[in-house]
């Protein structure tokens, strides 16, 4: 029995209960192979793109990777999963999981205003006199107020820092008041490098290589892209007047923590994978350079949420998404996929994406070296392609010793055709929302339907307090939902049960 992650505690006090999908041996990574292959194939040729390296996570480790095309068109090295690329603006979740390891190192406050760790900012002048003054957290989830400045911003990283400490001490334009709305902002996330620089009292290039980097692993990994190694460097192109031509090669600046950020594919691996390691929540030893409950809390989106279509072919005929931005990441609520957590990256010479479903264990992610070429389209379609294919296993919630002991009472309760062994164990609302005598009769009347219910497959539960359950009966199947209430000892508030209705019919 598989519950799909997308079912939400609402559909408990709806009128009918979600049927549990039934689902056949999944398929291996290794037969899917050549349909990714071919998705980013596509990609690569649609896009005019000099090379690719692809990768996906599962189970804490890369469990494939590919590289496809060239680092440079001049001598043609092949990509390989140790070629460097420029993740652009993926960069961000780097520059928002530090200043959280700095809250939570007790350095800064999310609530701080930014101009106590940025003074040059406490002159500036805002839209209104009612403005809220701009937060660290207002800057993590681009709701600063400024202008999207993707084209302007990305050509910012060579920018000194002197000349961006300038830069804000002159004042900035806005472009809405702050905590208003969503708008994305590159010149926010440069302001959050140089908060992590002053609170944590080194450059943010040392903070995130000391605090990120080096205890992950990711040895091949730092901002000063131009003096990487040449022999694994994937050069950056644009695609202009029908040929490729090379990007500048910007060095390390004041804008890199918005974008400046070079891996591998095997470095990045290891990133994505410690991300993914945080869910579930659990009293493992908590071993990683950030706390997971940290981690977890990237996924928290600010609540100017909107309804998306999914990335990719499927995007025109899946369920919509509920989207917001978090902590340097897009996230989203599929119905197929679960909590989703993504982003792209455009730069001038490259473009990346990366996706995480978190309740699954997976992320995709790809890298390329062309100008904005962003992979985002197979990278989602892969995660499909994982789906359809039964590979997106759920990780299990645990049966709580409350929801055994109350799932017991209410198979008892049906046995007898009355709630009488659920006496001492309803909720207060229980019996004003349907009275005893009307359950009786609805155990009836299910009993007329599908018999006795001897057997139970095992219980989906949606957290500690709630479970989705079917029981197997002498003619057919029941459907149910319990939910507790918030009570000590526990009660039970709501019972929903539905006879299932045989495929076909």
């Amino acid at each position: 029995m598989r519950m799909k992650s997308g079912l939400v505690l609402a559909a408990i006090l709806g009128t009918s209960s979600p049927a549990i999908a039934q689902q056949s041996a999944p398929e291996t990574l290794d037969r899917l192979v050549p349909e990714i292959d071919a998705l980013f194939a596509k990609f690569q040729a649609d896009q005019h793109v000099p090379g690719v390296v692809y990768g996906i996570v599962k189970d804490g480790k890369l469990a494939y990777v590919k590289g496809i095309g060239v680092q440079n068109i001049t001598d043609k090295r092949a990509v390989t999963a140790d070629s460097l690329f420029r993740i652009a603006s993926m960069t961000k979740a780097f520059t928002a999981l530090s200043i959280l390891k700095l809250r939570d190192d007790g350095k800064l406050r999310l609530d701080d205003l930014a101009e106590q760790y940025v003074p040059e900012m406490k002159g500036w002048t805002y839209p209104t006199t009612d403005s809220p003054r701009i937060r660290i957290r207002d800057l993590l989830q681009h709701v600063g107020g400024f202008v999207t400045d993707d084209p302007w911003g990305d050509r910012q990283q060579v920018l000194p820092h002197d000349a961006f400490a300038k830069m804000i001490a002159a004042g900035v334009p806005f472009s809405r008041v702050p905590q208003s709305q969503h708008e994305y902002s590159n010149f926010g996330y440069a302001l959050l490098g140089r908060i992590i620089t002053n609170a944590s009292g080194m450059p943010y290039t040392d903070y995130v290589r000391q605090t990120i980097l080096t205890p992950l692993g990711m040895t091949s990994s730092g901002y000063d892209a131009p003096k990487a190694p040449k022999a694994r460097y994937a050069l950056g192109y644009r695609w202009e007047n029908e040929r490729w031509s090379p990007e500048p090669e910007m060095i390390d600046g004041a804008f890199n923590s918005m974008g400046g950020l070079q891996v591998s594919a095997n470095d990045y691996a290891k990133w994505v994978a410690f991300l993914l390691s945080a869910w579930p929540a659990r009293d493992d030893a908590d071993t990683g350079p950030v706390k997971r409950s940290t981690v977890r809390e990237i996924a928290q989106g600010l609540n100017f949420v909107s309804v998306a279509n999914r990335i990719g072919a499927s995007g025109a005929t899946a369920c919509k998404q509920a989207a917001a931005y978090g902590m340097g990441w897009r996230v989203a609520q599929d119905c197929d996929l679960g909590l989703t957590l993504a982003h792209g990256g455009g730069y001038p010479g490259y473009g990346s994406h990366v996706m995480l479903m978190a309740d699954h264990g997976v992320g995709v992610f790809a890298l390329s070296n062309r100008t904005y070429a962003g992979p985002s389209g197979p990278s989602w379609d892969t995660a499909v392609l994982m789906d359809a294919a039964g590979l997106l296993e759920t990780r299990a919630v645990p049966v709580s010793p409350g929801i055994a002991q109350m799932f017991g009472a209410v198979r008892a309760a049906y046995a007898a055709g009355n709630l009488g062994p659920l006496d001492g164990k309803l909720a207060m609302n229980f019996l004003l929302d349907r009275s005893a005598r009307n359950w009786t009769a609805e155990f009836a009347r299910l009993k007329g339907e599908v018999g006795e219910c001897p057997a139970a497959a095992p219980l989906a539960p949606m957290g500690a307090m709630s479970t989705a359950f079917r029981l197997d009966c002498d003619r057919g199947q029941l459907d149910g939902l319990l939910l507790l209430a918030p009570t000590a000892p526990l009660t039970v508030q709501a019972l929903r049960l539905r006879v299932v209705t045989p495929e076909g019919s």
